[in-house]
C-alpha cells in the first residue's frame, strides 16, 4: 500500500433495547456530532462518506437516504452506502482513500432491531430456494453450529457459559454496552444455546473517521494505522460448510497480515458464544490475547453497526495507549458466513 490510512476517531451511541422515541436520524446525529468533534472537522472537510445499514430492519426501501439529513448532504457530498454492516462500509472508504481521491472519510452505521422480529428478518439472508422458505432463524442456525462444536469436542455448555460471563463482566467498564455485569445464563433458547449465549436485541449507531498519512497525524495524537484489511466469504449453502471452522476468517486474517506478528487485543464480532470458539481457532488467538475487552456483541449487538464497533473499539485502545497492535473482526450472514479482518497498529512509543 502506497498510502497509510488510519482510524483517527470513533464514537458510538448508548445501545438500548428500544429507542421508540427516536428515528434513525435522531439516534445517529449525536454520534456524528461526537466523532466530528473529536477531530475538529466539519462535514465540509470530509472527502468521502460511506454508510452501512439495512432496509429490511427499517421496513422501507432506500431508508439510508433519510440519515443523510443527519450528515448534511448539501452542498453535495461524495457519498456511498452498503447494505451490510458498517465494517464493510469502512472497507469501501479505506479503498477510496488508498486511490488518493480523498484524504478523509466518514463511516457510519446504525440499526434499530427493536421494532420487528429480528430472528424472522435475518432469515432473508439465506439461500432463497432451499433454506429461506423453511424460515430457520438466526438462533436456530447458531445452535446447529454450537452443537457441531460440542459434538467435535471443541467446547461444551459450561465453556460457552464462561464466554458469556467473561464478556458481560468486561462490559462493566463500557458505558455504552446494553448488558453489563452478571447476567444469568438462563434457560435454553434453542438447545444447546441458552439466553446468555445469545446477543441482546437492541438499537444503536456508530461512526469512525479515517484519514491518510500526515493528515491522520494532524487529527489524532496516536492514529490507529490500518496495516491490513481483507474480507472473505464462505459458500452460501450451509450444507457445504464445516460449521466448526471458518476458512474465510483465517484467509482474511492471513491476507491482512494478522499472522506476521502477535496481536495484543482482539475485538471479535461473535454474536453467539459458540462463534468465539470458532474464531479463536481460525484466527490463532492464544490465551495471552485479550479478547473483547469492550464486552463484544454479547454485551451489545446493534445489527449493522456491531462489526464497525469492533474496529472502533480496537482503534480506541490504540488511541489511548492501551495496546500497540490489535485485530478487529466483523461478520455478516448465518454462522459466520462473511468475515472481515483488520489489523491496527499505533506508532512506536
Amino acid at each position: 500500500m502506497t498510502r497509510q490510512i488510519a482510524v483517527v476517531a470513533f464514537a458510538q451511541s448508548d445501545h438500548r433495547r428500544t429507542t421508540d422515541e427516536l428515528s434513525e436520524v435522531e439516534m445517529l446525529m449525536p454520534v456524528l456530532h461526537e466523532v466530528l468533534a473529536r477531530t475538529g472537522l466539519r462535514t465540509a472537510d470530509i472527502g468521502f462518506t460511506c454508510s452501512g445499514s439495512s432496509d429490511y430492519l427499517a421496513g422501507r426501501a432506500f431508508s439510508f437516504t433519510m440519515t443523510l439529513d443527519g450528515v448534511g448532504a448539501w452542498p453535495p457530498i461524495s457519498e456511498s452506502h452498503v447494505e451490510m454492516d458498517g465494517a464493510f462500509a469502512l472497507y469501501e472508504a479505506w479503498s477510496k482513500l488508498l486511490t488518493g481521491d480523498a484524504d478523509t472519510a466518514l463511516v457510519y452505521a446504525y440499526g434499530k432491531s427493536s421494532p420487528g422480529s429480528l430472528r424472522d428478518v435475518l432469515t432473508r439472508q439465506l439461500d432463497p430456494y432451499y433454506l429461506a422458505p423453511l424460515w430457520p432463524d438466526s438462533v436456530a442456525l447458531a445452535a446447529l453450529q454450537a452443537q457441531a462444536l460440542i459434538d467435535a469436542g471443541d467446547t461444551d455448555e459450561s465453556a460457552l457459559a464462561a464466554i458469556g460471563a467473561r464478556s458481560r463482566a468486561a462490559a462493566t467498564a463500557n458505558p455504552h454496552a446494553q448488558l453489563r455485569g452478571p447476567v444469568p445464563q438462563g434457560d435454553h433458547l434453542v438447545r444447546p444455546l441458552r439466553t446468555g449465549d445469545c446477543p441482546p436485541i437492541g438499537d444503536g449507531a456508530a461512526a469512525v473517521i479515517l484519514a491518510a498519512g500526515d493528515r491522520a497525524r494532524q487529527l489524532c495524537a496516536r492514529p490507529a494505522w490500518i496495516r491490513g484489511l481483507d474480507h472473505r466469504i464462505e459458500p452460501h449453502s450451509l450444507g457445504a460448510r464445516d460449521l466448526t471452522d471458518s476458512p474465510s476468517a483465517r484467509l482474511a486474517a492471513e491476507r491482512a497480515g494478522a499472522f506476521e506478528r502477535p496481536v495484543e487485543t482482539a475485538e471479535l464480532h461473535a454474536p453467539f458464544s459458540s462463534q468465539e470458539v470458532v474464531l479463536r481457532k481460525a484466527l490463532r488467538l492464544g490465551g495471552e490475547v485479550v479478547v473483547n475487552p469492550s464486552g463484544g456483541a454479547l454485551a451489545a449487538n446493534p445489527v449493522m453497526a456491531a462489526g464497525l464497533i469492533r474496529i472502533g473499539e480496537a482503534a480506541a485502545r490504540i488511541h489511548r495507549g492501551a495496546c500497540d497492535r490489535a485485530l478487529a473482526h466483523a461478520t455478516s450472514g448465518p454462522c459466520l458466513q462473511q468475515n472481515l479482518v483488520a489489523v491496527l497498529e499505533g506508532d512506536a512509543r
